[in-house]
């Protein structure tokens, strides 16, 4: 439970975001839960107007133990766990939370199931969830497990003193290491794609060449912004393709590849409790290393990935061409 004295007028959701420091989406989700009230009295509008000397209450209340019928026939390795987050390594093929389309156990059920405690900021089917990967991208995610630590962490995201590099594997290499900067949005022409639009979100990233051979290529990316599909939809706009990724351009025989070849290979973040920068090392998975074993020797791969190799080729980049 928080309960705080309002200072001065403001909405009730910019109220909640400055307080608690989240974001307006995640207030938004405390208010519509019912977990909020004023001076004593349930609200349940964003909107709410609130004056100087308001008393605020928010209650927080604990995760269901599961969010639906799906049982999680799964597992997910633990990287690193304590008392505040869980960091997982996500199989490929796993989605991360439940949507209306979503008909199948998800990394929240696995979580509820192996009766983990969750923040709750994001409701009950977002449980612990301070980012996302998609379905086919497998990797470092990390969880909240209480609503102090998620919402120490939603800060990083924001602040963007969280970040993350992938390993990609695509079918032509860059011309050079490079700088991506272009607005992203839903794409005109095919509502599930992502693409460059001039009225799109602010998107950042950054491309680095690992290894080159005549069909595969080893890249990494760097995220200074979390757009859906970003890294894809980049690598789209200079007609750079992830393997599997046949949404955005990728083409293929007999569709061989069952997904996305990208995997969030490192992620690093300020612990929420401690305040010690920590960094973490996700794996790749089998369906990865099968298709860089076919050209590239495993010593030169673990050479090309060794973290303190990415740090040091990442710190370079102002220097980098920028589009």
């Amino acid at each position: 439970m928080v309960n705080f004295v309002q200072t001065q007028s403001s909405r009730l959701d910019v109220a909640l975001a400055s307080e608690l420091k989240i974001s307006r989406n995640q207030a938004t989700n405390l208010i519509k839960n019912a977990l909020v009230s004023v001076n004593s009295k349930p609200a349940l509008k964003p909107s709410m107007q609130l004056n100087q000397n308001d008393e605020i209450c928010v209650k927080f209340a604990l995760p269901k133990e599961k969010t639906n019928d799906y049982e999680a026939n799964f597992e997910i390795p633990v990287i690193y766990e304590d008392e505040d987050i869980l960091v997982l390594n996500k199989p490929p093929q796993i989605v991360v939370h439940q949507a209306p389309s979503v008909k199948e156990a998800t990394l929240v059920e696995w979580l509820n199931q192996k009766g983990f405690m969750l923040s709750n900021l994001n409701g009950d089917l977002r449980a612990g969830i301070v980012h996302r990967l998609d379905k086919g991208t497998s990797g470092a995610i990390v969880v909240a497990k209480n609503n102090a630590a998620h919402a120490a962490l939603s800060a990083q995201l924001n602040d963007k003193s969280m970040g993350r590099i992938y390993l990609a594997l695509t079918d032509l290499p860059l011309k050079q290491e490079c700088i991506i900067d272009k607005p992203i949005g839903r794409s005109p022409s095919n509502r599930l794609k992502m693409g460059i639009v001039t009225n799109g979100r602010h998107a950042k990233s950054a491309f680095l060449n690992l290894v080159q051979t005549d069909e595969v290529n080893l890249i990494a990316a760097k995220l200074f912004t979390g757009r859906t599909h970003q890294i894809r939809a980049h690598l789209a706009s200079i007609n750079r393709h992830i393997l599997g990724d046949n949404l955005y351009g990728f083409k293929s025989e007999n569709d061989k590849i069952k997904r996305v070849m990208l995997h969030a290979y490192m992620l690093y973040f300020f612990h929420p409790r401690s305040g010690e920068k920590v960094e973490f090392i996700a794996q790749t998975w089998d369906d990865f290393n099968q298709i860089v074993y076919k050209k590239i020797s495993k010593e030169l791969f673990d050479e090309k990935i060794c973290p303190k190799s990415l740090d040091a080729a990442f710190s370079g980049i102002d220097s980098w061409m920028r589009i």
